[in-house]
């Protein structure tokens, strides 16, 4: 067999020692320039294909789905969550095809990844499926495209909500129309944006202040971990947070969703962002409890 690209078969064969065209047709210089520009550019093409991709080994090991290795699951949900979203990422898969590849729903994959905790989610099949797809790639010696990072142009639009002015905000006093949870619910769908990045969102919200204050990955992962309504209500994130959205809402001109316009009759003045909402005078038979609007009931225990 000839090596790629030293026949062309649109170029007719010229027998050398006769000087007769096999075709019955004479070949011209052209056809010639023609074929090794053809060669020229397919080597150049195969080139660059081989420079943006992951090079697999040549000899990749088998490794039983029954291995024991891959059902040792060492790893916290978080870490997972971020090696799923990091491999999607890096375009080494379509979210679909990842799926389908360790054999769960979109019903299941999605509540998974929604989610936020060190275990929370241990008892997805999503979870331990991920972990042994990943561990099997990882013993089989498989090296994934890692995630491309957003271009700063990209990212500093996505973030941009310098021109928008809020009341309330030289003196930290916006008032929050939002619960906890929502804001959680919004800063998780934002962070999906594959032009986005963590430690640039943090860098946004901290500018919510009247003195921009240092926001880390750890506290918004602290406040991500949270869950209730008005759980983490004093969070520099939470309010940081509320107000980078609510800019963004104003400048994409989008209208107030049914929460936020049931939050405003609920909580006129906005939530309560400066004490814990932790001690409550109750009877010995009853326990304080948030409901999704941020409100305190208390039932019998």
């Amino acid at each position: 067999m000839a090596p790629l690209g030293d026949i062309d078969p649109n170029v007719r064969k010229t027998d050398s020692s006769s000087g007769i065209e096999q075709s019955g047709v004479r070949g011209d210089e052209n056809n010639r320039n023609k074929t090794t520009d053809t060669a020229k550019h397919s080597t150049t093409s195969s080139r660059k294909r081989k420079s943006d991709v992951v090079e697999e080994p040549q000899n990749v090991p088998e490794i039983d789905d029954d291995d024991p290795r891959l059902h040792h699951v060492d790893e916290t949900c978080n870490q997972i969550r971020r090696k799923i979203k990091n491999f999607i990422e890096g375009g080494n898969m379509k979210v679909g095809e990842f799926q389908k590849a360790i054999g769960v729903s979109s019903a299941s994959y999605q509540r998974f990844m929604n989610q936020s905790g060190t275990y929370t989610g241990s008892e997805s099949d999503t979870y331990e499926r991920a972990f042994a797809f990943f561990k099997k790639r990882e013993l089989q010696g498989l090296e994934a495209a890692p995630p491309k990072k957003p271009k700063r142009s990209e990212e500093k639009k996505a973030l941009d909500v310098g021109d928008i002015k809020l009341d309330g905000e030289d003196t930290e006093e916006v008032p929050v129309y939002d619960t906890c949870d929502e804001v959680r619910k919004k800063i998780r769908a934002f962070l999906r944006k594959p032009d986005v990045s963590q430690a640039a969102f943090c860098h946004a919200i901290a500018r919510s202040f009247p003195e921009e204050h240092k926001i880390q990955s750890r506290q918004l992962n602290a406040f991500l971990d949270k869950k209730g309504s008005m759980s983490g209500n004093t969070s520099r994130v939470f309010y940081g947070a509320y107000v980078f959205f609510e800019k963004l809402r104003i400048k994409e001109g989008k209208p107030k969703s049914e929460m936020r316009l049931e939050m405003e009759k609920i909580h006129p003045r906005g939530v309560n962002t400066s004490d814990p909402e932790k001690w409550f005078i109750c009877r010995g038979n009853e326990k304080p409890v948030h409901d999704k609007y941020g409100r305190v009931h208390f039932v019998r225990s």
